[in-house]
């Protein structure tokens, strides 16, 4: 008997015409009383919140796990996470192209669950079993210097780790584009539902991220990596859980096709038209159902084309957010980072400071900034789209600016007290000097970030909105495998003749500041490139639907 029959009955009685496009889970009509809406999307935000709070949790503190206990250098540790994230981030493309063709936006949630659950039990185990954990296997028998993980250890807690970046794949096209299905377009009262529900999205994303970052950070360097790997297992199987516990209620999308035939299939005919210089005509073999289909085809690949500049001047955010994670944590390592009565941060713990912006500057903007602007801009939405990213682009800009400024004043200091050939030494410098750069990139996540995820859902063509934000989430992607290539690359020039590379392991003989200020001319000739290619965008136009209509 299915599970979910049982639940059912408990509904309430559904009046009224059914909707259009959508079913439930078992192929029936929906009501509009008795589904979607913010009822619906709530089970799938409590999942979304765990999956954040799980691979934050990880994220945040693994390039300490990858300099400890499996011996990586500080080079290798920052290319290794950021080729890791970057993985986890261009994953979405293919599980936007199984969602959107074959399994749906409600399957492909619960094989990232699955996934994640996996995934997260195996970290576990490669933590704290004898056989799997990476204990040292030393070379000389008395000294821990030559002492290095074994290659197997290291393979299980790598297959692990990508496990993990297999179901965000899943999840991080799927998660957002569900909770949005759960609110119909057409409908003047539900699309303003949906516009919220992109900021206080990402609001509810910085609550599991800012809880893991100093719960999780704290447990792994306090009680241990079992425990530290073992709680963000136990939270998203709780969440699947209460993400099964919704399926009553959803709106389900079915994988758009016509005549059997994938919309990508659809779309890259159309595209490769477009790019070979021949035009999808109507000719008079064709029936009037092809040639509209043709017309959809052609209108789906101007959509995505009008994005794809947008998405190329997007990359450099993508650079500078990767640094968060890797060498803003390193950076932070090394500074004085007692608080109160001695008690010492976790250097993952400062990463706080930006989901904390952000839990601050969501409801700021959501419901002072966005009133003001729609009275100054007449856009209902305040700031259009991509004016939001733009800002965004600006924001981070400065950030990484200021995180320029920082490291270079954290270099005097090392230098004027004699630290520079110490690594393991203290920098007489507060942790409160790294708080605006990680404020400011909070700030620039609120308005790019969300800008992005909305622009990315919003204009893409509706069977492909998976896709549109797996190419959103591949902006980060992309952007942590060119911060990897660029950190590799320079460490290898800049340590070549046997000076100090620019990422060398002693920081206080690195010059990480001379990277940021490149990042930041990166980040300038991006927004230059973005703000000439947003003058020239149209957007989608959409037909509302009166209020008094299909309120049923």
């Amino acid at each position: 008997m299915d599970p979910f029959l049982a639940v059912a009955p408990l509904l309430p009685t559904t009046t009224g015409k059914p909707l259009a496009g959508v079913s439930d889970y078992r192929g029936r009509p929906v009501y509009r009383r008795n589904s979607g809406g913010w009822r619906s999307a709530l089970f799938v935000v409590a999942v979304e919140i765990a999956g954040s709070f799980a691979y934050f949790g990880i994220s945040a503190n693994l390039i300490t796990y990858l300099t400890g206990p499996l011996g990586h250098s500080n080079a290798s540790a920052a290319a290794a996470v950021n080729a890791w994230s970057g993985t986890a981030s261009l994953m979405p493309l293919l599980g936007a192209f199984l969602a959107d063709a074959y399994l749906g936006r409600y399957r492909s949630v619960i094989l990232a669950c699955s996934l994640y659950v996996l995934g997260y039990s195996m970290l576990t185990l490669s933590s704290t079993l004898p056989g799997l954990r990476p204990s040292p296997t030393c070379t000389d028998g008395n000294s821990l210097l030559s002492c290095k993980p074994g290659w197997a250890q290291v393979a299980f807690f790598y297959v692990s780790l990508y496990l993990v970046a297999l179901a965000q794949g899943a999840d991080k096209p799927c998660g957002l584009a569900f909770a949005a299905d759960q609110f119909d377009a057409d409908h003047p009262k539900e699309r303003a539902s949906r516009g919220s529900l992109f900021n206080w999205w990402f609001f509810c994303m910085a609550v599991g991220i800012s809880v893991a970052v100093s719960l999780v950070g704290y447990i792994q360097e306090n009680v241990g990596w079992g425990v530290g790997f073992g709680t963000p297992c136990a939270v998203v199987l709780c969440a699947f859980t209460v993400f099964l516990l919704g399926t009553p209620t959803y709106r389900v999308y079915a994988p758009t096709t016509s005549g059997g035939e994938s919309p990508f299939v659809r779309l890259a005919r159309s595209l490769a038209a477009k790019t070979g210089g021949r035009h999808l005509l109507a000719s008079d073999s064709q029936s009037q159902e092809e040639e509209e289909e043709e017309a959809a085809a052609a209108a789906d690949a101007r959509c995505v084309l009008r994005l794809l500049p947008i998405w190329a001047t997007s990359l450099a955010y993508g650079v500078v957010y990767a640094q968060i994670m890797t060498l803003f944590n390193k950076q932070g390592r090394t500074l004085d980072r007692r608080i109160g009565g001695g008690l010492e941060l976790p250097p993952a713990a400062l990463q706080t400071f930006g989901p904390a912006s952000i839990l601050l500057f969501v409801p700021i903007y959501d419901r002072a900034l966005v009133p003001a602007l729609r009275w100054a801009t007449g856009n209902p939405s305040g700031l259009s789209m991509l004016q939001r990213v733009g800002a965004g682009m600006a924001t981070s800009l400065a950030a990484v600016s200021v995180a320029a400024l920082v490291e270079g004043r954290r270099l005097a200091t090392a230098r004027e007290h004699g630290l520079v050939d110490d690594p393991g030494a203290t920098v007489p410098m507060s942790w409160v000097w790294l708080v605006p750069q990680y404020a400011m990139m909070g700030v620039a996540d609120v308005l790019a970030v969300v800008g992005l995820q909305e622009l990315f859902y919003d204009q893409m063509p509706d069977g492909l909105r998976s896709l549109g934000l797996a190419l959103y989430l591949s902006v980060m992607g992309i952007g942590g495998f060119i911060s990897s290539f660029l950190i590799s690359l320079i460490d290898g020039i800049t340590g070549r003749s046997g000076g100090d590379s620019w990422f060398a392991d002693n920081l206080n003989r690195a010059h990480l500041d001379y990277f940021y200020w490149l990042l930041a001319a990166l980040s300038a000739v991006e927004l230059a490139l973005f703000l000439c290619f947003a003058r020239s965008y149209v957007y989608k136009r959409y037909s509302l639907i009166s209020s008094s209509v299909n309120q049923k």
